[in-house]
């Protein structure tokens, strides 16, 4: 069957879009938003079961378009074409390619990470801002990280302006959402040593055995760690600072960080 077109903004297809922008209606119906080109093809590349794609062909940028939707419909997804009005009202990028998936969230537990006997992990406590969360986990992806765990969320996984700042690796690195205590404890039963990256630390990032079953942990943009991980992480480690600064985007952080570890266990 050829795809149903909509070119009316009031239809209910294009009102309910614009309310999955906001976290209740996303989890009430158990869904997210998946919006670009880049994102839908590691959303198919990854196997998740796309539920919907609305296209805008007056939107595209490129030409392998429609290869995408040709696939995103044999991968059982119901395929909807906007007129350009009606995708600029669903699309929340200031210009959008023209693509927009409904992708079904889902749940993973600590006990589902399958892990090395050396896990390289990435624990983010209470990270406020989207953007950042997003470029956290693209970083975590970049550095090899075997998963991410966010821990005592502010900000929600499937917010769409996390989707868009990790460029679909939301899809590619394991990802779990616990609380700290339970995650402590499982670290523990792991073996894997915990790094605090704080401000108040003596020692340095890179003076730091950052090798072996490790977890770099990091803390929300405006307070930093809290207590509990401060008092209970193995080793607290700084980023120097040679300016006024005191501190770094928590993104650009956790990039430095995880980087290091990257070049001394690729030395070893």
């Amino acid at each position: 069957m050829p795809p149903e077109r909509i070119t009316s903004l009031q239809n209910p297809r294009v009102k309910q879009l614009v309310k999955l922008r906001d976290r209740r209606p996303r989890d009430e119906a158990g869904v997210f938003l998946v919006e670009g080109y880049r994102e839908v093809r590691r959303a198919l590349e990854k196997k998740v079961a796309l539920q919907e794609l609305y296209f805008a062909p007056d939107w595209f940028l490129g030409e392998n378009e429609p290869a995408l939707i040709a696939e995103a419909e044999a991968a059982g997804a119901r395929l909807f074409e906007l007129s350009k009005d009606a995708f600029a009202k669903v699309a929340y990028r200031e210009r959008p390619d023209g693509l927009l998936a409904v992708a079904p969230q889902w749940r993973r537990a600590l006990s589902d990470l399958v892990l090395p006997p050396e896990p390289f992990l990435l624990v983010v406590e209470a990270i406020e801002k989207p953007g950042n969360l997003g470029t956290i986990l693209r970083s975590a992806d970049a550095a090899g990280c075997h998963a991410v765990i966010v821990c005592d969320p502010v900000t929600d996984i499937f917010n769409p302006n996390v989707v868009r700042a990790s460029t679909g690796v939301l899809f590619s690195v394991p990802l779990v959402v616990e609380e700290s205590a339970n995650v402590l404890q499982w670290l523990r039963e792991k073996g894997v040593k915990t790094v605090a990256t704080t401000p108040s630390a003596t020692a340095p990032y890179s003076d730091t055995d950052l090798r072996g079953p490790m977890a770099v942990i990091m803390g929300s943009e405006q307070y930093g760690l809290s207590e509990f991980w401060l008092k209970n992480s193995d080793f607290p480690v700084r980023i120097p600072m040679a300016g006024q600064a005191d501190s770094l985007n928590v993104a650009m952080a956790t990039i430095i960080t995880l980087f290091e570890a990257v070049r001394q266990r690729a030395a070893r």
